[in-house]
Formats: structure tokens, sequence, C-alpha cells
């Protein structure tokens, strides 16, 4: 039986319009070619945009979580440099945010993660793809992968955090979210660092030497702490959270690529 986190208690506005930043883009159609887009539902009524950005049905295929600002079209001239290692990048949005429906809160952000990946994996069946599955988060959407790593450890061959947390309390005081002043639960945090140190699939942490909203260590604690031997951690220099791939692009896509070839 699925076991998701339970976030409900930072289910309040206050901490949702601090986490959250939801963009609508309803009429952006693909601007690279082998490219689908795919309408996940996950409530009724409710669905999630996804975009499938596909370079050959043999190529591993990644799951990707963004982070809380970006949005699926965002990813339309980062696909191509996934497709030139020879990956398939499926990109999801969360509730509210590009042409998906509803409204983001953290316990549909991870509830939804099992409904897109269930119908992920129904997808590469369909259409006969034919590579190894991995998901990918980056900053809040390592939530969302590592929600799925936990649960389907004998589906995924393995797990990528960019930019990630180890801590989602950690997380909020990084952002200036005032969380002493919140009655929260000390179970709500460590049922997600549980998590962590669950895992046993192949992991790779790639994090910025200098990212101000999530520090280096967040990223070390999660190497350190998940169960697997098989991992690696690609720190890149001088960059921030925003620009770790702009300063270490070659490092990155060196990285990712002999990972899911592994």
């Amino acid at each position: 039986m699925e076991e998701g986190f339970d976030l409900s208690a930072l289910d309040r506005p206050e901490i949702l319009q601090f986490i959250f930043f939801p963009r609508r883009d309803f009429g952006s159609k693909p601007s690279t070619a082998n490219t689908q887009d795919h309408k996940i539902p996950v409530e009724k009524e409710v669905f999630i945009g996804c975009r499938f950005y596909i370079c050959n049905k043999d190529a591993p295929n990644i799951l990707y979580f963004h982070g809380n600002g970006e949005i699926v079209s965002d990813y339309d001239d980062v696909a191509p440099l996934y497709g030139r290692i020879g990956v398939n990048l499926f990109v999801a949005d969360y509730r509210g945010y590009g042409f998906s429906g509803g409204t983001p809160t953290f316990t549909n952000m991870i509830g939804d993660a099992h409904e897109i990946f269930k119908t992920f994996v129904q997808i590469l069946k369909k259409d006969n793809h034919t590579g190894k599955v991995f998901v990918m988060g980056r900053s809040l959407g390592s939530a969302s992968a590592l929600e799925l790593a936990y649960n389907y450890q004998g589906q995924i061959s393995g797990i990528i955090f960019e930019s990630g947390f180890a801590s989602i309390f950690e997380l909020l005081k990084y952002l200036g979210f005032p969380i002493e002043s919140l009655d929260l639960s000390k179970e709500t945090g460590s049922s997600y660092f549980t998590k962590i140190r669950s895992i046993s699939i192949p992991t790779l942490v790639i994090h910025g030497e200098y990212d101000h909203l999530v520090p280096v260590e967040e990223g070390k604690a999660i190497f350190d702490n998940v169960s697997t031997d098989k991992k690696q951690m690609l720190i890149i220099p001088n960059a921030d959270h925003n620009t770790i791939m702009m300063m270490g692009m070659e490092e990155y896509f060196k990285a990712i690529e002999g990972f899911v070839s592994d």
C-alpha cells in the first residue's frame, strides 16, 4: 500500500502562498519535435499537465518534478539537452501550474505524484518504450521524487536530487518562514527524513556550491543518509540555486548521462 508523507499540517494559507508560485500557461504548444502533452486525472475534474520530450524509445526515461516557480513549458529549451545525452524527459506540473487544474497544496502535490507515476508507466508501456525509469526532483520537486522512490523502489532504477533538501522544516527556515510561530509536530518533518534513509536504489545528488536558498549542506545530508552504496554527489563550483546548470552544464549532463547508463 502506498505510504505518503502526512504534510497536511503545512497546508495553511500563510505557508502555501509562501511556497507555491503557480504560473498559468494555457496556450503554449511544444516548441520542440517529438514532444507529447498529457493531461493526467488526479481528482474529479482536476488534471495535471505534463510534457514528454522523446529522443528514442530505447532511451532511459526520467520523470521530472520541477521547482516551485517553474512550469512545464520552461523546459522546452532544456529538454533538448537531455535528448543530446540520449534521455527521454517527462516533466510534470503541480495543480494550478501551467495548464493544470486545481490549487496546489503539500498534500495534493505528494498524492498526485502517485497518479502521475502510474500514468507515466502506462504511457511507456503503451508506446513501447523499453528504457529504464528514473525519477528526478529539482528543489521543491525533490519531495515528489522522494515519495515515488520510496514507494516504488522495485520499478525505479534510480533517483536524482537537484538542489534538494533533507528537512522540510529547514527548507522553510531557509526561505525565511518563521516556523517557530507555528505549532507544528516534529513528526511532520521526521517522516520525510526517515524516507530519505530508506532509499536503497542508486542515487545522484547535484547541488550548487553557493546555493543561497537550499544550502549545499542539505544535499550532503541527503547523500550521507540514503541507504544505498550506489550513490554519487556532484557539487557545481560557484553555482547558486538558479545558476547550477549555467555554471556547470558539462559536468551536470555528464553526471546524469553516466548515472542513467550504469
